[in-house]
């Protein structure tokens, strides 16, 4: 019922309005946010901004070289669900409208993998965020931070009938449920995903799942908080 080791490191990259490295455990995703004075064409005209999210895996981030995907000319179906994810759950948590008709693009990079890297995305994600919208404020360009609270993500797993948090690569391979949450620091959720490899599960089950996801948060958060107070 405990979440690995977790450390952010914010203003990891010098020339990104937004960065931080987040590591959990073994796995370590760089995340950079950039601003752009612009939208969307189908956000054009109406007075609101955008936040969006790549993700990709450094070839050596596994135990064997995955290849580039641009490699291959297209994006994985994996890595356009999680890049997905990340932008949803970012856009759940910023004020669109107070940001104006700009666009923060966020890159989520995984450096070393060991499980969990689409959650750690977004937990790093949310502080490269805050501190780019953190650059709006300090020039000017908006009075006060656009953003409704914080939002951070854990796994939880079923292996051997135990319920585990924060599963590292082995105990998701085991694992016969593996559950994505998503969560503001309100304690509302965003986002739930939810499998089982195997048999069907009680829905009892969730109830569990999420009672120890919203354990885990608290960690996460306030690796949140400490590397924000940073900037």
């Amino acid at each position: 019922d405990e979440t690995r080791p977790i450390s952010i490191t914010p203003n990891y990259q010098r020339f990104a309005e937004g960065s931080a490295l987040i590591e959990t455990g073994h796995t370590k995703v760089l995340c950079a946010a950039s601003l752009e004075e612009r939208v969307p064409p189908f956000l054009r005209g109406q007075g609101q901004g955008w936040v969006t999210a790549e993700y990709n895996m450094l070839p050596r981030a596994t135990n064997t070289r995955t290849p580039r995907e641009r490699d291959s000319g297209r994006i994985s179906g994996r890595s356009q669900e999680i890049q997905r994810l990340i932008g949803r759950s970012l856009r759940a948590i910023t004020d669109l409208e107070a940001l104006g008709e700009r666009t923060v693009q966020i890159d989520c990079d995984v450096i070393q993998a060991d499980g969990g890297t689409r959650t750690a995305a977004i937990t790093g994600a949310y502080v490269a965020l805050y501190q780019a919208l953190k650059v709006l404020v300090d020039s000017r360009a908006v009075r006060r931070i656009p953003l409704h609270g914080a939002v951070a993500a854990v796994s939880v797993g079923l292996v051997k009938d135990d319920l585990l948090l924060d599963l590292c690569y082995r105990e998701d391979f085991d694992a016969q449920v593996d559950f994505n949450v998503v969560m503001t620091d309100r304690g509302e959720l965003v986002e739930l995903q939810g499998a089982t490899e195997g048999s069907p599960f009680p829905r009892q089950r969730v109830e569990g799942i999420l009672a120890l996801a919203a354990r885990g948060m608290e960690p996460l958060f306030a690796a949140q908080r400490r590397a924000i107070r940073q900037l």
